[in-house]
């Protein structure tokens, strides 16, 4: 026989045989293109919570307006985006954001416009109390800012949830124009806010948002999230909290601010219109007892 017949012989038999094919050995490389690429690590985000509503009276023509303007899961999303995308940049750890753990939305009928406080539970979780009676208002307003004016609303009483307070030693007017501040970048400063010349600097809401906006023009963007996250550790002390960040004293700034503002002062709002400005806020704020506020701004 053949030796080519041996060799086609033995094939046949080891066919037969049904043995597995042993798998060849891992070839083991020293050098280092052959390694395997590291992991990268996933990029920070910002945090979230839950978000839960509540509504006191469906049958109030306040809530029928809201629900019928609002698509509510996205829109509450949409406000704590925006609150946290100009207050912070994320980090890995995100240590230097507030812990909330939820925020939970009230609609009921109340004379106050908004407001929002800690929760019985604890101050991780938020609630955000709106107004029927002044939803039920709007209905005169075109469609378009019904939607507007609610999601403004929302946007500044996020940020409330979500900015820092000087373990509440902060100016309200600030925190409630670093709120406005969030609101006039959303693009959802209604109609009849205007840039007025006053002789107080933290007179809060738009006035002190408009004035923190001139600051971000002038400093560069991130100036008012320095400004939020400068309260986040220390008591506020005017003196030295403008200038350590700003290099000038705050009134020095308020006085720049009105040089470019026009001498003329500009008509007062409608009463109508006033409402928005969340000026009934502080009128709810004063109601509440002493240990209750400082839960708030904590």
């Amino acid at each position: 026989m053949s030796p080519a017949a041996l060799t086609v012989t033995s094939t046949s038999t080891a066919t037969t045989t049904n043995e597995p094919t042993p798998s060849p050995l891992p070839i083991h490389s020293s050098s280092k293109s052959q390694s395997a690429a590291p992991r990268p690590h996933p990029k920070p985000g910002l945090p979230t919570c839950k978000l839960r509503i509540e509504c006191h009276d469906l049958t109030h023509d306040g809530a029928q307006i809201f629900f019928s303007n609002n698509q509510v899961s996205r829109d509450l999303a949409s406000a704590v985006s925006m609150a946290l995308s100009v207050l912070y940049k994320p980090s890995q750890s995100n240590s230097h954001i507030p812990p909330v753990r939820s925020i939970t939305l009230i609609l009921r009928a109340m004379e106050t416009l908004a407001y929002t406080t800690g929760s019985e539970l604890d101050n991780d979780h938020k609630e955000l109390h709106f107004s029927l009676n002044y939803i039920e208002k709007l209905v005169p307003k075109p469609q378009y800012r019904v939607k507007d004016e609610i999601q403004g609303v929302l946007v500044h009483e996020m940020v409330h949830c979500w900015q820092w307070y000087a373990h509440g030693s902060a100016p309200s007017g600030l925190t409630e124009g670093i709120a406005d501040f969030v609101r006039l970048k959303a693009g959802l400063a209604p109609p009849h806010w205007q840039k007025e010349k006053s002789k107080e600097w933290d007179a809060g809401y738009q006035h002190t948002g408009y004035f923190l906006d001139w600051i971000e023009g002038l400093y560069g963007e991130g100036s008012i999230r320095r400004v939020n996250e400068a309260l986040m550790n220390k008591k506020y002390d005017e003196e030295t909290f403008w200038t350590n960040l700003l290099g000038k004293h705050v009134q020095e700034l308020w006085d720049d601010y009105n040089k470019t503002l026009p001498e003329k002062e500009a008509k007062e709002s409608t009463e109508t219109e006033k409402g928005s400005n969340n000026k009934a806020v502080t009128k709810e704020h004063e109601q509440k007892p002493k240990d209750e506020l400082e839960k708030v701004m904590e």
